[in-house]
Formats: structure tokens, C-alpha cells, sequence
């Protein structure tokens, strides 16, 4: 009587490694690409979600409303909303002078620190998502609401126009726009290798 053995010999089990590590290797970086690429999405929603929050506030409290940004040394961005104290508008010396309260306290991100941040990935400067002929400039300022860092939304549910504009550091680039005249949010994607925004 014969027995047969069942299973894998050393050989069979050396080139089936192989052929794993090459299908890994293979694909590895576009599956960090693409998680990149969703990091940055992710992060862009949260930002339009915090800027909904804040035109929401001001039509139903009949206030201006602000939101700020901040990033901590470790890297943790948070956001607090205030409202305009003296009839001025919100702005940065009332916030830090006390005369803008500040009506919802500082709330981290989630989706913003380490591996997404505000800025612009390394290499040649966008083009500007509001012109395609021209290219961005200032690329130290990626919070931009004419000349503040502040997002101003108004009872009549009118905003500061202006944009934020999030990276990984790479190649991923967000813009979250804020239209003046409706209020209405955006998000857009800047395609680097047509470089084209969608």
C-alpha cells in the first residue's frame, strides 16, 4: 500500500513567497497613494463640516460668525467659532482683545495633524483654482479670507470669500472655497500631473 502525502514541499512553498512579495511590492504604492489621497478627503469634509457649522450659526442666532484655526507645536490642528461682540465684524484683534466671544470652545480635528496639514505639497506652485492661467502665490498662506485667516459667515447667509487649501506633504492637494454671495462651500482636487483643479 502506497501513502501519499498531502501539502507543500520547500520548493513549491519558496516560489509561491516570491510570487507573493513581488504581487506586495507591486502594489503597495498605489495603495499608499490612494490612502494618501483619501487622508486629504477626509480632512477637506471635516473642514467643509466646521464652515457648515458655522453659516448654520450665524443664520439662526442672527450673528456674524467666525470660525479660527489652529495648529499646535506637536502638530494637532483645532477650531473654535466666534461671534461678532461690537457690530465690526468678527476679527482677530477683537477675538484676542475679548470683545469677540468666543461661543463654541476649541475642538480638534481628527483628520489634521501629522500626515495632513494646511499648506501645499513641495514642487511647483499650483494653479490658482479661481484662474487656471495664473499660479498660486504666497504658498507659506493656506488659510486665505482676503487679508485674515478667519472664515466670516453673516445671518443674510453671505461669507468672506476665500480658501483652504490642505496637503499630505506629497502630491495631494484639497481646496475648501468659500463663495461670498451664497455662502455656498466647495471642495476641490488639484489634479498635479494636468494640473488642473476638480
Amino acid at each position: 500500500m502506497r501513502y501519499r502525502q498531502s501539502g507543500f514541499n520547500l520548493m513549491e512553498i519558496v516560489i509561491a513567497m516570491a510570487i507573493l512579495t513581488i504581487l506586495v511590492a507591486v502594489g503597495l504604492p498605489p495603495i499608499s497613494v490612494w490612502a494618501s489621497g483619501l487622508r486629504v478627503e477626509l480632512a477637506a469634509g471635516e473642514i467643509s463640516g466646521v464652515l457648515h457649522l458655522a453659516r448654520i450659526y450665524s443664520v439662526r442666532n442672527n450673528v456674524k460668525v467666525a470660525v479660527k484655526f489652529r495648529t499646535a507645536a506637536d502638530g494637532v490642528v483645532s477650531h473654535a467659532l466666534f461671534a461678532d461682540g461690537d457690530g465690526d465684524g468678527v476679527r482677530n484683534a477683537d477675538i484676542q482683545g475679548g470683545i469677540d466671544p468666543e461661543i463654541r470652545g476649541a475642538r480638534r480635528l481628527a483628520h489634521l495633524g501629522k500626515r495632513v496639514r494646511f499648506g501645499f505639497p513641495a514642487g511647483r506652485a499650483p494653479t490658482d483654482p479661481g484662474n487656471s492661467r495664473r499660479r498660486l502665490d504666497r504658498l507659506h498662506d493656506p488659510i486665505r479670507f482676503n487679508q485674515s485667516d478667519l472664515a466670516v459667515f453673516n445671518p443674510r447667509g453671505t461669507a468672506t470669500p476665500g480658501t483652504i487649501y490642505l496637503t499630505d506633504g506629497k502630491r495631494n492637494l484639497a481646496a475648501v472655497r468659500v463663495n461670498n454671495r451664497s455662502g455656498k462651500i466647495s471642495i476641490l482636487y488639484y489634479d498635479s500631473d494636468i494640473e488642473v483643479w476638480r
